[in-house]
């Protein structure tokens, strides 16, 4: 199938835009991929310290025998679900490796923070950032420089992002990613948030919320709807960068750890038959624009609007919104998962999963299948579900039709021609909505004002019945360099309740409202943001805005002239002294300085 000639052109510009910082990547990665290996290369202290605790026979062979040696970058602790299977990957790993004849050893772990836990609270002011650290983390891991491959074990919001960060600094390893997959299903994810909106009602107590919560979020996995979590294990898979279908089997299937051995034997393939194929060249301009249309095919989350662009900045590659928006006009929707439909990612996956997306993409020349992947056979690889034989020995098998229309669907019968995500932009800044599950009668909201200056105002307002009527709500000073960026998810329940009622509401904000942002009209992202005088610190009560994601536009309805001669307000001393302390956030505070824009990825690094 010929390449859409949108796909096409978007990825041709990106090329153009990118070839100086591009070239200078791949120079940097060549450089590191010619040298010897780290065992002949470093001084003898150097390596008897590498290799010190290593068991006799692992030694020999890395040392004597010049085994290769697997570096193994994990996000396990046990207090988040998703992560807590990850605890015995690594012994895992080390006995495959053996098997191989090679070696493997933890090089580092990163931290693992969950935005379930700290949705609405102080803690969640490091969120955004923890990407950074975690990239720096892997980064220090893997500076011991004694490795011929890395494998990275993570799975949530901010865990995918920072590890492939950090691993495109080592572009010249080869990499495969490592996913825990999903909990099973519980309490479904629209019972949960009808709990929720009538909790945010105060017609149900915290007894009966908090039971609703221990049935949707109750055992190991990743949360089971399709938020940032399981997006990013969506993009990993169309990036070619997992053992294919590896995204959503559940940690206590009997495949997957078969298929965590696989990841083992896929990196330890590279490295022994000397096929160039690092992680700095599979992540190429090509391999980011398979993941930006997966993600929109899929109704994916807004963070990676945020992510992937940062993602994209560490291999030397320059994207913005614009080519998201561009291919969003071509990408129809192929799948519905809660929170763009009622079905979590367990049904997602018996329905298809990725791999029948990726093959109805593909097919309709809307992905680049002949793009370098950790394994052999390129991007069709990817559209096949696995299974492991009684003797443990994987296949794959075509994703075949959809076994559920509702879910899942061919891409010549779309739930939709266009993909899950708009750019807005107009004299409040650019920004971004997920409509793939606002309906259709919101799209266009033009409404009166109401400011706030933090979320727990609007939260106030709310429950001294302020809002009820048609009502946008600009919530500001929420953006990298007020307060790093935290999700205002704690916003949905509320905003849903005032929907619910008839009443047309929509929310504009500089803040982020993360994969699980749903049914109601919500400009996130806002840029510039108003810390840095972007145009929401202009805003005044009453103001009329007009959102309309038709149009792609996001307007403050004030003369123009009026507009200009208003003054720009400052952020409030007592929010300026109050998103600095406490919770650690004092150790941030270089970054909040330093950060870019959330267009261009919010970076800290740069």
């Amino acid at each position: 199938m010929k390449l859409h000639q949108t796909v096409e052109a978007v990825t041709q510009r990106i090329i153009e835009r990118s070839q100086p910082t591009r070239s200078s990547y791949l120079e940097r990665l060549t450089l590191a991929a010619n040298r010897k290996p780290g065992p002949e290369r470093l001084g003898c202290a150097n390596v008897a310290h590498a290799f010190a605790a290593m068991p006799a026979n692992d030694k020999l062979r890395v040392v004597t025998e010049r085994a290769p040696n697997i570096g193994i970058v994990t996000a396990y602790n046990d207090m988040l679900s998703a992560h807590a299977p990850l605890q015995h990957y690594p012994e895992l790993i080390k006995q495959e490796a053996r098997k191989g004849g090679a070696t493997a050893q933890v090089a580092g772990g990163v931290p693992a923070m969950c935005d379930g836990i700290t949705q609405g609270t102080a803690g969640m002011e490091l969120s955004l950032f923890s990407r950074d650290v975690i990239a720096m983390a892997t980064a220090v891991a893997l500076s011991h420089d004694v490795f011929d491959g890395a494998l990275m074990l993570g799975v949530c919001d901010k865990i995918v992002p920072g590890l492939l960060i950090g691993a495109l600094q080592f572009g010249h390893l080869p990499t495969v990613f490592v996913p825990a997959g999903p909990m099973t299903s519980g309490l479904s994810n629209g019972e949960k948030s009808k709990v929720r909106e009538l909790a945010a009602q105060g017609l149900v107590g915290r007894a009966e919320l908090l039971q609703a919560e221990s049935k949707a979020y109750h055992g190991p996995g990743t949360c089971t709807f399709y938020g940032t979590a399981n997006s990013n294990q969506m993009l990993l898979e169309a990036m070619g960068l997992h053992v294919p279908g590896t995204a959503f089997i559940n940690p206590g299937a009997a495949v997957r750890e078969e298929l965590t051995r696989e990841a083992l034997r896929t990196v330890l393939g590279i490295t022994k038959a000397r096929r160039f194929a690092p992680i700095g060249q599979v992540v190429d301009e090509r391999c980011i624009v398979n993941a930006m249309v997966a993600l929109l095919a899929t109704g994916g989350s807004t963070n990676h609007l945020i992510h992937w662009v940062a993602v994209a900045r560490a291999a030397g590659i320059v994207i913005d919104w614009n080519d998201f928006s561009a291919l969003s006009e071509v990408v129809p929707l192929l799948s519905r998962v809660y929170p763009n439909g009622a079905a979590d990612v367990n049904q997602f996956q018996n329905a298809g999963g990725p791999g029948f997306v990726i093959r109805e993409l593909l097919d309709a020349g809307l992905m680049q299948a002949d793009v370098l992947t950790v394994r052999t056979g390129g991007l069709r690889e990817y559209t096949g579900i696995p299974s492991a034989s009684l003797d443990g020995s994987l296949h794959w098998e075509d994703a075949g039709s959809s076994k559920d229309d509702a879910i899942v669907r061919p891409a010549s019968a779309p739930f939709s021609p266009h993909g899950g995500l708009k750019l807005l932009a107009g004299n409040l800044g650019r920004s971004v909505i997920k409509i793939s599950a606002v309906p259709d009668d919101r799209h266009v909201i033009e409404a009166p004002c109401r400011v706030f200056d933090s979320q727990e105002a609007l939260h106030v307002a709310f429950a001294a019945d302020e809002l009820n009527r048609d009502l946008i709500c600009v919530v500001r000073w929420q953006g990298p360099q007020a307060n790093g960026m935290p999700e205002l998810h704690k916003l949905t329940p509320p905003l849903a309740v005032l929907q619910g009622k008839g009443f047309k509401v929509a929310l504009v904000t500089d803040g982020r409202m993360s994969g699980a942002s749903g049914k109601v009209p919500a400009a996130i992202h806002v840029s510039p943001e108003a810390a840095a005088g972007g145009a929401l610190a202009k805003v005044r009560d009453g103001d009329i805005i007009r959102l309309d994601a038709n149009a792609g536009t996001l307007q403050v309805l004030v003369d123009a002239a009026q507009w200009e001669a208003r003054a720009t307000q400052p952020m409030p001393q007592a929010l300026i002294e109050a998103n600095g302390l406490g919770m650690g956030r004092e150790l941030f505070a270089s970054m909040r300085r330093n950060a870019l824009s959330a267009e261009q990825g919010a970076c800290s690094w740069l």
